[in-house]
């Protein structure tokens, strides 16, 4: 007897629970897409090595193309149509608006939940390999345009807006109440 590979799942999106039956190898991605209409994430090059599907999950960067969505259940997803507080953008959405930080927006959703998410990350410490010195008693590093260039290395915009993206990332850090070292970010942009 042949075992059933599909169940129903409830998966906790943008506040809302959604259950729904799916084949237990959908991926976060489609299930998304093509079963619950969130189309803001976008499907780049289902090899997680675009960065366009980026959503977050638990606060954290996921690429939802590599992601089953029988292990999203019960973990707080949020979707691009989820970051803004009702008809007020996010602060990383403002500026992304406000400087340009996207050219044809095939990839700015997944761009704009990265930076979220790099933003959280660097204000709890985390280092990259660009930061210079990871040790715990040197503090939170500034971010610099060659951190925000390294967090963000995983996001592709194939329009090349990355200039206008690290400065948007350097204002939303401010604007957040998680300054970025805006002269160097500026500068070195």
């Amino acid at each position: 007897m042949a075992l059933s590979t599909a169940g129903a799942i409830t998966l906790n999106i943008n506040g809302e629970k959604h259950t729904l039956p799916v084949d237990h190898r959908t991926t976060l991605l489609d299930a998304l897409r093509e079963r619950l209409g969130l189309t803001g994430t976008k499907k780049g090059c289902d090899q997680g090595q675009c960065g366009a599907c980026t959503v977050l999950v638990d606060g954290r960067r996921a690429v939802s193309c590599l992601q089953l969505a029988v292990a999203a259940e019960g973990r707080e997803i949020t979707t691009i149509e989820g970051v803004a507080d009702g008809a007020r953008l996010h602060p990383v959405q403002q500026a992304f608006l406000d400087l340009d930080g996207y050219q044809c927006g095939y990839c700015t959703p997944g761009q704009i939940c990265s930076a979220i998410a790099v933003i959280e990350e660097h204000a709890a410490g985390w280092p990259s390999a660009a930061t210079a010195d990871v040790r715990p008693e040197a503090g939170v590093p500034p971010l610099t345009a060659d951190e925000i260039r390294e967090r963000m290395s995983g996001n592709l915009c194939r329009c090349g807006a990355y200039v206008a993206i690290v400065q948007a990332v350097t204002r939303a850090a401010a604007d957040t109440g998680r300054p970025a070292d805006a002269e160097n970010a500026e500068d070195a942009a």
